[in-house]
């Protein structure tokens, strides 16, 4: 079986854990040198790059590496992201001399694996080649595929107080992570925008990963800056539209509150209520529109979606064998046999 996933960062790589569980590791030839077994199945995650940013030199691809790690036991478990065993010394040597920005923190160890992304970026490498490479050191068990070689970065605009006794109020474009780590998501905030090359597309492999599936997954990642910001990438939603493979998404609410993260205030500034249902039309149908056939909620929750099939099951990633049946039941909702 052929199963194509869409994720964001931690919810995401913790969701491919439960997928990996369940299938086995896949059969590409990353993995097959590895000297694993590998199972029959292939999986295929399609990774979100909006987050990704240029800070002190180095490029930055935040969700790609939480799953690289993640799947290839280099996490740290209590923050869910970085490395573990991580020191912060350069980040300290950067905070003496001033540099900014001084809000966002780079690890020792993850400082390595950008310093390497970036010199292959230098030498003319796409993200996706790189994050093949990479991915050989880590050994994921599955492919991960950006969903974009080209910049395609999630800004948002926000109101900032203007400086002086009579100055006015200035809408202003920052780069998310900005956004998320340096204010929280506590500032006024219009919308969210993605920023890059006019004619930016989908990375080698993703759309023809999308149409060759025998069942897609959109993880409980972020609705709106994770797998929002793939569905952005053009070309993307398109595939999803047409491909014969049914989509299945599950929700990343839970009791009216998202699983991690803030998900609530990115829903917020887009106008759509924290609760599985909104999310659910958020997405909506294929057959409306929209990109889903199947919709996983949690047990308490309650989801109409018009012309989803929706199913209620426990939506805990509380460990990888957890997490792998919430993958069964997705399976099941549309009759795709995984064995």
């Amino acid at each position: 079986m052929k199963v194509t996933v869409l994720v964001g960062g931690v919810g995401g790589a913790r969701f491919l854990q439960g997928v990996r569980t369940l299938l086995g590791p896949t059969a590409f030839p990353e993995v097959l040198a590895s000297g694993r077994s590998p199972s029959p199945h292939e999986v295929t995650a399609i990774v979100n790059v909006g987050d990704d940013a240029w800070m002190h030199g180095v490029r930055i691809c935040p969700d790609l590496d939480t799953c690289m790690y993640t799947l290839g036991d280099g996490i740290d478990p209590e923050r869910g992201w970085g490395r573990r065993a991580e020191t912060w010394h350069a980040k300290e040597e950067l905070a003496a001399y001033g540099a900014d920005p001084d809000w966002f923190g780079l690890g020792d160890r993850d400082l390595a694996t950008h310093l390497i992304r970036t010199q292959m970026l230098d030498a003319g490498y796409r993200l996706s080649d790189i994050t093949a490479a990479l991915c050989k050191r880590w050994d994921p068990g599955v492919r991960l595929l950006p969903a974009t070689d080209d910049r395609h970065e999630t800004h948002v605009v926000v109101t900032r107080p203007g400086s002086g006794d009579s100055a006015a109020e200035e809408k202003v474009a920052i780069h998310f992570q900005e956004w998320w780590v340096r204010y929280r998501a506590q500032i006024p905030t219009d919308g969210f925008a993605q920023v890059g090359s006019d004619d930016a597309k989908a990375a080698p492999g993703v759309l023809e990963a999308i149409a060759d599936a025998d069942i897609i997954l959109m993880a409980p990642s972020n609705p709106v800056v994770s797998v929002g910001a793939i569905l952005s990438v053009p070309g993307v939603r398109g595939a999803l539209r047409t491909t014969s493979a049914p989509v299945v998404g599950i929700s990343p609410i839970i009791d009216n509150r998202p699983l991690r993260g803030m998900a609530d205030e990115c829903l917020s500034v887009i106008g759509v209520e924290t609760t599985a249902e909104a999310v659910g039309r958020h997405y909506g149908a294929r057959s409306e529109n929209g990109v889903l056939d199947g919709w996983l909620i949690a047990p308490g929750d309650t989801a109409d979606v018009p012309g989803v099939a929706v199913q209620s099951v426990p939506l805990l990633m509380t460990d990888p064998t957890t997490t792998a049946q919430m993958v069964r039941a997705a399976c099941d909702l549309v009759g795709v046999s995984y064995e």
